[in-house]
């Protein structure tokens, strides 16, 4: 369990983070042409064939909404209505405003925002935190139909806690479909499933590879996904045992996570990797490194190359790491910022890129569910100002009838009757 980072560097092992997306796409595919081609009709089939549950209706009902609350114990409910408030207030932060100012004299510059219309949150089985997490941006944005997607369980129904989490975060309408064919059915439209712009929300390989076969068919997406990581660094300084605890914590998310401990001291290392084991056994090896380095700052580098989803620091300085940090989903400060207080209670957004892709998408956010629009608003002094530069410009590029499109404005004969 324990090499030199060195060592990991050389075998590049820790780097082909995979999501696996070419052995199942054949059949994603397949799933995504029946959807498209039976609509509903191919839901059903499909949630029969994977899900081993016949469902008479798609939706889920208002009545099924009220049932789900009463199966819900009120301590949970508060538990769900306080990680909401967190995570609204958070986003709440990143909202956009749209602005208008004047740059020059008669030149007036801004942005404005705009959201979505209709997106599609995909919520995995009873991940109602993730009901939280897609939902509730989307609401702030001001996008006007939410529609969730999740898999029924074995008699038919929808998780409760989610239900419940989806309807207070604000879903409009929740459907009982998981899976590829969920992904489907939302960026192609049945009879009961809308059409949406956009699709986000965390899944296992089939949903992300459905994901990206969609983006292919004009539907955007958040970002890729696959199984969820950490990567913690820790120097002489940090507590062994919560180390340990976190990299356990990982586990819970399948056999296809890593958890990962960069280290420049040997008795932190061995530490963890004696907790470790003796919690789970040599099983825990595929799931579980530990690398050695020779400072904290090849173990930064390390950490920008590899892009974690979580990246934790325990070190002495964590402001100074955290001021090197390039590429990470979301980053935990100090040895009391477990990835699980994120998961659940913070307020940050717990949908990130994994697989090395934090190096090129940011987290969901607010941001996800709206587009930017640029305003440019002149008058005739405005225009006067920059004329010889646009005309000058239009014409190195061959396009005169853009340089006449500004000369004409500034002929005697030209209409002053607007600014």
């Amino acid at each position: 369990m324990i090499r030199k980072i060195k060592e990991a560097l050389e075998s590049k092992e820790l780097f082909t983070k995979t999501l696996d997306l070419a052995a199942v796409m054949p059949g994603v595919k397949e799933t995504i042409a029946g959807v498209k081609n039976r609509g509903d009709a191919a839901l059903r089939g499909y949630t029969e064939k994977f899900d081993h549950v016949k469902l008479k209706e798609l939706e889920v009902t208002r009545a099924e909404i009220e049932a789900a609350k009463g199966n819900v114990e009120e301590d949970m409910v508060r538990c769900i209505e306080e990680a909401a408030t967190a995570i609204r207030n958070f986003h709440y932060r990143q909202k956009r405003r749209a602005w208008l100012e004047e740059f020059n004299e008669g030149v007036f510059l801004g942005e404005m925002y705009v959201p979505f219309d209709v997106v599609g949150a995909y919520v995995p089985g009873s991940y109602f935190s993730s009901a939280l997490m897609c939902v509730i941006p989307a609401k702030i944005a001001g996008v006007r139909e939410i529609v969730v997607c999740t898999p029924p369980g074995k008699g038919g129904d929808v998780n409760p806690l989610t239900l419940v989490a989806a309807n207070l975060a604000g879903a409009t309408r929740i459907f009982k479909v998981g899976g590829a064919q969920a992904i489907a059915a939302l960026a192609f439209g049945t009879e009961t499933i809308p059409r949406v712009q956009k699709i986000v929300g965390p899944g296992n390989v089939y949903v992300t590879a459905a994901k990206m076969a969609a983006r292919e068919e004009g539907v955007e997406i958040d970002f890729p996904a696959g199984p969820s990581e950490v990567l913690i660094i820790g120097d002489e300084t940090a507590n062994p045992s919560f180390i340990a605890a976190d990299m356990l914590a990982q586990a819970e998310h399948g056999e296809k996570s890593q958890a990962v401990l960069l280290t420049d001291s040997a008795r932190i290392a061995a530490e963890v990797e004696r907790e470790i084991i003796t919690e789970m056994g040599d099983e825990s090896r595929a799931q579980h490194r530990i690398l050695i380095g020779e400072s904290i700052n090849e173990c930064i580098e390390f950490a920008n190359e590899y892009a974690p989803e979580h990246l934790e620091i325990m070190v002495q300085e964590p402001m100074e790491v955290l001021k090197r940090i390039k590429n990470a989903g979301s980053v935990f400060v100090g040895n009391y910022s477990p990835v699980a207080a994120g998961d659940y209670a913070t307020g940050a957004n717990h949908v990130l890129p994994t697989a090395g892709y934090a190096k090129l998408f940011s987290g969901l956010d607010v941001d996800h569910f709206m587009h930017r629009i640029t305003i440019q608003w002149l008058d005739k002094e405005g225009l006067e100002q920059i004329k010889d530069v646009v005309v000058r410009s239009c014409k190195a590029e061959g396009m005169e009838k853009h340089a006449q499109s500004v000369e004409r404005r500034f002929l005697p004969d030209s209409s002053d009757r607007t600014v």
